[in-house]
């Protein structure tokens, strides 16, 4: 986990850009009540019109006919009743032409990346307290560099949409009702080259991610106290942000930096994430997700030292999510956080343990709030059990996955835990200041 900052002259022009835009400003049978919609813009009075082009990629990113099994869109995996994240709890979406061929990673949101550089195995470190490192890019491990390049891979992906080819997309605009305004946008012969038409395609979704304010609005409550001056956060809350970012106990703040409020340094990092067995590819015993190293992104195979390592993500409106991590194999915000709390102080709750004998009764120590409920006598636990052996050496040792030593003291206490998920709840866009002052007087993120 690198201590990363973009350069000064990057960060002024994207602080100025950031400026700029706040003033401007999956599944069948999941719609979500307009009353439970994460951070929706009303755009009857926030929002300015869209151009041409972000209205051509408005109706691409909802429209289902573009996927082969016709049922669907952009917006069935990146629902924007939920921060345009997944609607579900699944820990990978099903695609393809019939809805059942399974993805290998969780569907991550699609706000909060207009601030985004493009991939580099030598991002810019200008603090001079890392070397440049991996950073930047699109989707888990990067392997895109503009939103339009982003956008082309579920259209052609075979767990996605399911389209055999560019040509297919093309040809299922050229029969949709808002054809006429994609050859406004993009000339009146603009079907006729398949290429051209599908970089227009791409080109419109990205258009439309850059535009609507709903992408990026801003409007937690983090930031209605920080960066608007209105209302207070609550004692826990305070508490909770103080665990952000201490370097001693969460050190979340290494990572998830807060610099143009975006809660990522664009990095990656191996962590050593427990494998999910409910993602069908792990049923191999030899297949690996390993980031950087594939196997959906093929060029940095031979780069051994970035093997393992996926990208930081955004940690706004992580509160709002029912999966975790690139896998998706954690299924609530507190388990995440026990989990950077207690993986080296308690790894056999996280990860399998090979050999040894059950207990029928766990002794009353034993933590229940891991993956592994069962407590073995004996036996060996299988530590990173979904990065190889060779690869070991890329875990990032940084506080609080330090490394200490089994059943060692872990870094965060109970009351840490517990204020630092007050912390991160005020990331959730939406905050209603009026509301936020009729909630009850009592509770664990309250006074």
């Amino acid at each position: 986990m690198r201590n990363f900052r973009f350069p000064t002259r990057i960060t002024l022009s994207l602080v100025a850009l950031g400026c700029g835009l706040l003033l401007g400003a999956c599944s069948e049978g999941n719609e979500t009540p307009a009353s439970k919609e994460v951070g929706k813009v009303d755009k009857t009075t926030a929002a300015p019109a869209l151009s041409a082009v972000a209205q051509v990629g408005e109706k691409l990113f909802f429209d289902k006919a573009l996927s082969a099994s016709g049922a669907m869109s952009c917006a069935s995996c990146h629902d924007p009743a939920h921060a345009y994240g997944p609607p579900n709890a699944l820990a990978v979406q099903l695609g393809g032409a019939h809805l059942d061929k399974p993805g290998l990673r969780a569907v991550p949101s699609l706000r909060y990346k207009l601030v985004t550089p493009a991939y580099s195995n030598e991002l810019f470190d200008p603090d001079g307290t890392e070397p440049p490192g991996p950073g930047g890019g699109f989707s888990w491990d990067g392997r895109a560099n503009t939103l339009a390049e982003q956008a082309a891979q579920p259209l052609l992906s075979d767990f996605e949409m399911g389209n055999i080819s560019r040509e297919a997309v093309v040809e299922k605009v050229r029969a949709a009702s808002y054809a006429p305004l994609f050859l406004e946008v993009f000339g009146s012969r603009a079907f006729e080259d398949g290429v051209k038409a599908f970089a227009g395609i791409t080109q419109a979704l990205e258009a439309f991610q850059k535009e609507d304010p709903d992408f990026r609005p801003y409007s937690s409550k983090f930031d209605a106290y920080v960066m608007r001056g209105k209302g207070t956060l609550t004692v826990p809350e305070q508490r909770g942000k103080a665990v952000f970012y201490d370097p001693r106990r969460g050190n979340c703040a290494s990572c998830h930096i807060p610099d143009l409020n975006q809660f990522t340094d664009q990095m990656y990092a191996a962590i050593g994430v427990p494998r999910n067995p409910a993602i069908l590819a792990n049923a191999a015993d030899k297949f690996y997700d390993l980031g950087l190293c594939g196997p959906l992104r093929e060029d940095m195979k031979p780069e051994r030292s970035l093997c393992g390592m996926f990208k930081t993500p955004t940690l706004r409106n992580v509160a709002t999510r029912s999966v975790f991590f690139h896998n998706g194999v954690m299924t609530s915000l507190e388990q995440v956080i026990r989990f950077y709390n207690t993986r080296d102080t308690n790894p056999e709750i996280w990860y399998p343990t090979k050999g040894g004998k059950p207990q029928t009764k766990p002794s009353s120590d034993f933590p229940t709030y891991g993956l592994i409920t069962t407590q073995y006598a004996g036996g060996k636990v299988q530590k990173f059990n979904d990065l190889p052996t060779a690869y070991l050496e890329n875990i990032d040792p940084q506080m609080p996955l330090d490394g200490r030593a089994a059943a060692s003291k872990p870094p965060m206490s109970e009351q840490d835990i517990a204020d630092l998920i007050c912390f991160l709840k005020t990331l959730t866009d939406g905050f209603d200041e009026a509301a936020d002052k009729k909630q009850p007087a009592s509770g664990a993120c309250v006074n």
